[in-house]
Parts: C-alpha cells; sequence; structure tokens
C-alpha cells in the first residue's frame, strides 16, 4: 500500500498540487484528505468550484483505487463518476473520505464524502467507478 508522502510527493506539481489537496491517511479501503479553501480554489462568485470538489474526491478515490489493485493489474482509468453538491465554503478547511465499495479484478466502486470541517456540513457527495486495466 502507498503512503499519504507518496501520493503527496506525485501530485505536488499537478492539479491536486496545485489545488492544495493534502492526503492524510491511507488505510485498507480508505483514504483521507484535506483542502484549505484558498484563491486557488474558489469561484469568482465567492464559493468554492465545483471541479475543485470533484477533483479532491476523484483525485482520493483514484489513490485508494491504485493502492488496491489487484495483483498483476498495471492501473485503472475512471469509466463514471457522480457528484452531489449539497453546500459549499468561503473559508476554512474540506475534508474527504473515501471508502471502497467494491474492489474486483475488473471494476472497483469508490464512494467519497466531502465535509467542511469548521461546520460539520456535507459539501458533496460522489461515487466513482474505475476500470482495471492489466497489460
Amino acid at each position: 500500500m502507498s503512503t499519504p508522502e507518496h501520493f503527496n510527493t506525485i501530485f505536488a506539481d499537478k492539479l491536486p498540487g496545485y489545488l492544495g489537496i493534502v492526503v492524510t491517511f491511507m488505510g485498507s479501503y480508505e483514504v483521507r484528505a484535506e483542502m484549505e479553501v484558498n484563491p486557488a480554489n474558489i469561484a469568482p462568485n465567492g464559493f468554492l468550484f465545483a471541479g475543485s470538489v470533484v477533483t479532491l474526491a476523484d483525485t482520493l478515490c483514484g489513490d485508494g483505487c491504485i493502492s488496491s489493485l489487484p495483483e498483476g493489474a498495471s492501473g485503472f482509468t475512471t469509466i463514471e463518476l457522480k457528484s452531489n453538491h449539497l453546500g459549499t465554503a468561503r473559508e476554512g478547511t474540506i475534508d474527504c473520505v473515501a471508502k471502497a465499495v467494491h474492489v474486483g479484478r475488473t471494476t472497483q466502486v469508490w464512494d467519497a464524502v466531502v465535509s467542511h470541517r469548521q461546520t460539520g456540513k456535507t459539501i458533496a457527495l460522489f461515487r466513482c467507478t474505475q476500470m482495471i486495466l492489466y497489460p
């Protein structure tokens, strides 16, 4: 299994790094991260870009998938994702918890919940399906 430090390093100069996403925990079929609300992830209306929230959740589901690939797999690709946005934030930190729902040889399904740390309110619910790739 990979470590939070591993993912934080490889994403430092990619979109998750630019948005300030920091992986904080990797367990067996569970991944956690946080993202400070900052000018890079705020839309002109003063609220979080929906895409920032989706990127946070999608990043964690992908990290979880990578860390739980079946033997012989070479990677994955996302084949479906869905998000329900229930709230937003203007400041503070948002947290995300992604958990495996299905871990198979050909597909994985991960659910993620994004919440505002300071208020505890749910920002978004997210589901991602990945197709497992083989050489």
